[in-house]
């Protein structure tokens, strides 16, 4: 016997929510859907009438379901937003040349302009050629510190109020669990929240509407709306260190469904201790990004690359950057140990 959906009770259920258990058909799913997302844009006070807002567009399932459901609320709701597509191309042959094909097509799908940046002309230095030098061990760290200065930048290119993210709930988790490992008690306190102010000249505020969605939900959503999305995974990120918060997410998942939203939880009511001592939010010195340092951490490895030292921006090497800000030579101790790289 079919099962209903648990909200019309009319129509024949296609899925049970991952994130509630209810059974619902299609069009009581997408609503449910829209309509959770809206509220959590509404709630958080996310958009102003009369903003222009980015949304990062990767091709992926994420990002492709965001400007999805944007343009749709927008038009719904009449949040009055002038919405934009701003993509990345990091120089990954074979799999960002074909996601950003996904992107142009949602372009003319969804009718925002579009922009894109590459890691070439704001670096000189594309990902493939990254790699070549730096091995697979680290190669996300280069690409995740490139890719948040190049939204900014491109943000900045076309003068947008705000950029909005794909990040799911699922990534939001995983990101406190790696923090914890870390032991990184500044980003754990940051990296829960659905928007950021702006954090100074050159930096666009950020939000999250996705931030309380399943990433199954996500797929689902994708999947029944018949979205155009890019869904191979990146072939540098196999050995990535998120991936193994994934895992282990994932397994707790299977024991406690609710783990994902009560990690999330946890992030939210996490409070420091008067008199812990947390790192200050400056600028960079040489090209005035944000940075708790006096180099940020971009020109650091944009420095390591260009002088043939991978190791530089791994790690902690903060009593090397003025000797880097005064263009002073290394010792041969000091090369030796950041041209040593793990493939």
């Amino acid at each position: 016997m079919p099962v209903l959906c648990s909200s019309c009770g009319d129509k024949r259920a296609v899925l049970k929510r991952p994130k509630t258990g209810h059974s619902l058909c299609k069009a009581c799913f997408f609503w449910a859907f829209e309509e959770e997302v809206h509220q959590t844009i509404v709630t958080a006070n996310l958009f102003k009438h009369g903003e222009i807002v980015g949304i990062a567009a990767s091709g992926g399932k994420d990002s492709t379901v965001l400007a999805h459901v944007m343009k749709l609320l927008n038009e719904r709701f009449n949040y009055g937003l002038e919405l934009m597509l701003l993509s990345v191309d990091e120089g990954i042959s074979g799999y960002r040349d074909d996601s950003l094909e996904t992107v142009k097509r949602n372009q003319q799908q969804y009718e925002l302009p579009l922009k894109i940046v590459s890691y070439e002309e704001l670096y000189g230095w594309t990902m493939d050629a990254i790699v070549k030098q730096v091995g697979r061990k680290n190669n996300c760290t280069f690409c995740g510190v490139f890719r948040r200065q190049a939204l900014d930048r491109g943000a900045l290119m076309l003068k947008v109020d705000k950029i909005c993210t794909g990040h799911n709930a699922d990534d939001i988790a995983e990101t406190v669990v790696m923090n914890v490992l870390r032991g990184d008690i500044a980003r754990l306190r940051r990296c829960t929240a659905i928007s950021t102010s702006s954090e100074g000249d050159g930096v666009v505020p950020r939000c999250k509407p996705l931030k309380y969605a399943y990433e199954k939900e996500i797929v689902l959503y994708a999947y029944f709306k018949k979205l155009d999305y890019f869904s191979t995974e990146c072939i540098y990120s196999p050995n990535a260190y998120r991936g193994h918060a994934r895992t282990f997410l994932k397994d707790l998942e299977s024991v406690r469904p609710s783990s994902i939203m009560d990690i999330i939880h946890s992030g939210e009511n996490l409070s420091v201790r008067d008199g812990v001592k947390m790192p200050v939010q400056g600028t960079c010195q040489r090209c005035g990004y944000i940075s708790s340092q006096s180099l940020c951490k971009s020109c650091v490895l944009l420095e390591g690359l260009n002088r043939g030292l991978p190791k530089l921006g791994i790690g902690k090497h903060h009593r090397l950057h003025d000797k880097i800000l005064t263009q002073q030579p290394f010792t041969e101790k000091e090369e030796r140990k950041l041209k040593t790289v793990h493939f």
